[in-house]
């Protein structure tokens, strides 16, 4: 049986807004989420679900309107909690997190953390046999799917797709094993990774 993952990383946040949870899509954000109408324009989607947080369920509203289907909330594919403080030089601190996936700061998670949380979810959803399923989440969080399954991702990957918002990574599954991964760019429609 071939099941399809779409994973959507949210449209253009406020950076301005320290608030994680709450951080609201920019108006270039808001109007950029119009881009997923027209990629899934054709595409059969059986579930959407989403982290929690503001931002990304902002960007799959519209889509989800569009395919009359409810937005699914889970809680475990929200982002990584990286403090309770604000970091400056956050490419340092991503860097050393994909170094060793066990450093976290000291009220944040670690990337194994992350991973461990969102593949637990993923996998009780692929289990309820649906076909195509659609993921709003964030960045790191679904790069640490991918690196899951396609140990080959790493850091540098990360920063190819970090400036991308949103972008479309589609992971394909044939009886419960991964079969292809991609990472599309929905402005231009060019896939800037592949397994």
């Amino acid at each position: 049986m071939k099941q399809i993952v779409y994973l959507i990383r949210h449209a253009e946040p406020n950076y301005d807004n320290h608030n994680d949870e709450e951080r609201e899509l920019t108006p270039k954000g808001l109007q950029d989420c119009q881009l997923l109408l027209d990629y899934f324009k054709s595409t059969a989607i059986d579930s959407i679900y989403s982290s929690p947080f503001k931002r990304a369920i902002q960007t799959v509203y519209d889509l989800a309107n569009e395919k009359n289907l409810p937005i699914q909330v889970n809680e475990n594919f929200k982002e990584r909690k990286v403090d309770d403080v604000w970091i400056d030089d956050f490419n340092d601190f991503a860097k050393r997190q994909w170094q060793d996936f066990s450093y976290q700061l000291a009220k944040g998670e670690s990337l194994q953390e992350v991973q461990d949380r969102n593949i637990r979810e993923l996998q009780k959803i692929l289990d309820r046999k649906e076909k195509n399923l659609l993921i709003s989440s964030h960045g790191t969080a679904i790069s640490t799917i991918i690196n899951y399954y396609d140990n080959q991702f790493s850091f540098d990957n990360f920063q190819d797709i970090k400036k991308l918002m949103p972008f479309v990574a589609t992971l394909i599954f044939n009886n419960g094993k991964i079969e292809d991964i991609t990472i599309t760019n929905p402005f231009t429609r060019q896939i800037e990774y592949k397994k």
